[in-house]
């Protein structure tokens, strides 16, 4: 039954222990049960069932590109989408029994698509008699029991993530989303369930809901001195003794956090941002986690806990519902109470399936608006820019992103007291097919640039801090002697860097050479034709994830703020097509920056 957060923040928060949220009490079903002689001859009780799972989902309906407007695929022909999700869904629920499975989700949700953009921003569910999230009407449709908030749930603002949470007829849950001022949750902590087995006797099922405290750095616009998010291990370490003290049979955790134990921003919070692994080896009493944010796929991994030597199993289904995780449980009735006996995982691929007609004609309408939207057409383009060697070359695609955001901080800063800095420019490739076709220009080849919801801001950087930061940039590549043959396709995402995390930085002119070690590979950095002085001043364009942290860059996140606003930077280049007409590369595109080594460039 759908849960009342008022009530349970109301009664669970204030008395600290929790509410015992019971689902649908279900009838049994006796095909399911396994059954066995124990000793004496006495007939073992046994009973299996499955919990099923996904995780960045990032607004993934249909399996349907926006920014191509075409049917999604990728090199590997994954399918994306909750639509072949639900078929699969079915599969499983025909043949375990409906009533011997949970479904649950492990966050990043209502963010990614355009599909999620327009219900939040064009037509956001938070306007008077808005619509229901297309998001939420899938989801409910196929009898979502839980999911844990993800981060990217916080980009749009709370109202929004409230706004979904009232629509959706399952609990968010988030244990660790705490509310800033009375440290209670803000969320529900977790979703208990009954199922009602062949014996007479009922199976207690907890799903923990954790979040990313990273939502402290990358939303901090959105949720400072609202809600502060303290680590996973701690609040797993609260929660799950007492979920089994009340009367728990089987603890799952649903984790928006990867298995690696790895933080992307540093030492700016006493918080590990991919924990999942590590709850499962310091918190006793768990049984399975699902694990989410990482966007990697794990079918099965088993992590021993530290304390009493039990493995638990940790399974990631790959993003954008790619993939179905399933969990299956085998539980034997001993000594008054179900034990777990095994616990399985692996993971189903939504391209075996075809897409669910009831989910696909739900949401026909909203999908056909979207469609619509993304192909209006604000602008020219002189000519035909692709990001597909953006990686490795300074290309004028990228020039693009850097130049509109020079030109906004630029505008901005007028008449201020940073106006006669110098303004340069930070941008990634986030996606190696994105372009820009010659001719007409869409607002789906404009927002393809962008498929992040970042916002823009300047901060003040020294020369000296300038280069630390190229440095660091520069570890993305391979090192590469002098001489040695060049493949463009393993020359970059060295240690497992994504193109995310690669910057490159417009305004100045510089060389990387990969041929260096890391710490010693930016040559010739200058400004106008004359090296840079250490302690000379800029501004720099840079986006709300990296300039909060995100990335672990030195000297930005501690850097002064001249200017922020909270458009996003891919509306940002919307807008700013739109008032040009027409795209003109010969008048921003220069290489800046090149590869080279030992003085030759590398292309």
């Amino acid at each position: 039954m759908p849960l009342n957060r008022r009530k349970f923040l109301g009664t669970s928060a204030a008395s600290g222990v929790g509410l015992a949220v019971a689902g649908a009490v279900v009838a049994p079903s006796v095909a399911e049960a396994h059954g066995g002689r124990g000793g004496g001859g006495r007939r073992e009780k046994r009973y299996s069932f499955t919990v099923l799972g996904t995780t960045d989902l990032h607004g993934n309906v249909f399996n349907w590109d926006y920014f191509t407007d075409k049917e999604f695929d990728d090199k590997d022909h994954n399918d994306v989408g909750l639509a072949k999700i639900s078929t699969l869904v079915n599969e499983v629920r025909a043949e375990k029994g409906r009533r011997n499975t949970l479904l649950i989700d492990a966050g990043d949700t209502i963010q990614g698509t355009q599909l999620s953009y327009y219900y939040a921003k064009v037509d956001p569910i938070t306007a008077k008699r808005g619509p229901v999230h297309p998001m939420a009407q899938a989801m409910n449709a196929i009898g979502y029991d839980a999911a844990a908030l993800g981060n990217h749930e916080f980009n749009y603002g709370i109202p929004v993530l409230r706004k979904f949470e009232e629509q959706c007829d399952f609990p968010l849950l988030g244990a660790n989303a705490l509310d800033a001022k009375t440290r209670r949750p803000a969320f529900p902590p977790y979703f208990m369930k009954r199922l009602r087995t062949p014996h007479g006797k009922d199976v207690r099922v907890a799903v923990l809901g954790l979040t990313n405290p990273g939502i402290a750095i990358w939303d901090k616009a959105n949720v400072q001195g609202k809600m502060v998010f303290p680590g996973l291990e701690e609040q797993a370490a609260k929660w799950v003794p007492r979920l089994r003290s009340m009367g728990a049979d089987v603890v799952i955790v649903s984790a928006h956090s990867g298995s690696s134990g790895t933080s992307s921003y540093g030492d700016q919070l006493p918080y590990v941002e991919n924990a999942a692994g590590l709850v499962a080896e310091q918190v006793p009493g768990i049984d399975a986690i699902l694990v989410g944010h990482a966007h990697t796929e794990i079918p099965e991994y088993f992590v021993e806990n530290r304390a009493t030597g039990k493995k638990v199993v940790l399974s990631e289904p790959l993003k954008w519902g790619q993939r179905l995780t399933l969990f299956d449980f085998d539980l034997v009735w001993e000594k008054g109470r179900w034990t777990v006996e095994k616990v399985g995982a692996q993971v189903l691929n939504s391209n075996t399936a075809v897409e669910d007609r009831k989910i696909t004609r739900l949401l026909a309408d909203e999908h056909e608006k979207v469609v619509a939207y993304v192909n209006q057409v604000i602008g020219t383009s002189k000519a035909a820019m692709s990001t597909a060697e953006g990686p490795y070359k300074d290309v004028p695609i990228i020039d693009l992103i850097n130049e509109v955001q020079r030109e906004t901080v630029a505008e901005a800063l007028k008449g201020g007291a940073f106006a006669s800095l110098p303004v340069l420019s930070q941008a990634s490739c986030f996606s190696r097919t994105a372009r820009i076709p010659a001719g007409e220009v869409t607002i789906r080849d404009a927002a393809g640039l962008y498929p992040f919801e970042n916002t823009l801001e300047a901060r003040l950087v020294t020369g000296a801090q300038l280069k630390e930061y190229l440095e660091f940039s520069a570890r993305y590549y391979v090192r590469t002697a002098a001489g040695a043959p060049v493949d463009a396709a393993r020359l970059t995402n060295a240690e497992g860097i994504p193109d995310y995390n690669y910057d490159a930085v417009s305004g100045v002119t510089y060389e990387i050479d990969i041929a260096k070690p890391v710490g010693s590979r930016i040559v010739g950095l200058s400004f106008g034709g004359v090296a840079i002085d250490p302690k000379a001043e800029f501004v720099l364009a840079v986006n709300n994830y990296r300039a909060s942290g995100g990335g672990n860059f030195p000297h930005i996140a501690g850097a002064k703020q001249v200017w922020a606003n909270s458009e996003e930077i891919r509306n940002t280049i919307i807008g700013w097509v739109k008032a040009k007409g027409t795209i003109d590369p010969g008048q921003f595109a220069s290489v800046d920056w090149r590869l080279t080594r030992d003085g030759a460039p590398v292309f």
